[in-house]
């Protein structure tokens, strides 16, 4: 029986075959998927910022891209996951609200600074990420297969795809 676990904001979870991981309302936040196909092994972390300014409180590490991936891989690992063989998708860093008339204010880029520190955090691990969905000014909602890798990636803004 195929069950769906919910990931929260500033969550990671880990499933296998034939579970898969979702989450909602990525606006700015990055949802990060990585799987061991060989394995048929899954996570998900739903990060809010790009870097963890206190490292060592462990409460709050999947806040973060960098201490958050890094955590995820640590665990599939742990669950027999081979590194040589992890693929990434991510998607959400979107950058939903205009702050000021300013093109470059961080804040309201926070969105591709995420998408930005994700992809960094993933060529550092030598994890490939095989494929996005990111940027723009809409939320989305996405599920992840265990099973097979693909990951949904749902907004009212765009509809419904597989990527």
């Amino acid at each position: 029986m195929k069950n769906t676990v919910n990931v929260g904001i500033s969550d990671m979870k880990i499933v296998s075959s034939p579970d898969t991981v979702a989450t909602y309302a990525l606006g700015s936040c990055v949802g990060i998927c990585i799987i061991d196909k060989i394995k048929q092994v899954a996570g998900m972390v739903h990060i809010m910022l790009p870097q963890n300014p206190n490292p060592s409180d462990t409460k709050i590490i999947f806040k973060y891209a960098d201490t958050g991936i890094a955590e995820m891989v640590r665990q599939l690992e742990r669950n027999g996951c081979l590194r040589m063989r992890m693929t990434a998708k991510i998607a959400g860093g979107a950058k939903m609200f205009e702050v000021s008339d300013d093109k470059n204010s961080t804040i309201g880029n926070i969105g591709e600074r995420n998408v930005i520190a994700v992809k960094k955090v993933l060529q550092d691990m030598k994890i490939r990420l095989i494929a996005e969905d990111t940027g723009l000014n809409y939320g989305r909602t996405i599920f992840f297969d265990s099973s097979n890798g693909e990951l949904l990636v749902k907004s009212f803004a765009k509809g419904n795809k597989v990527i």
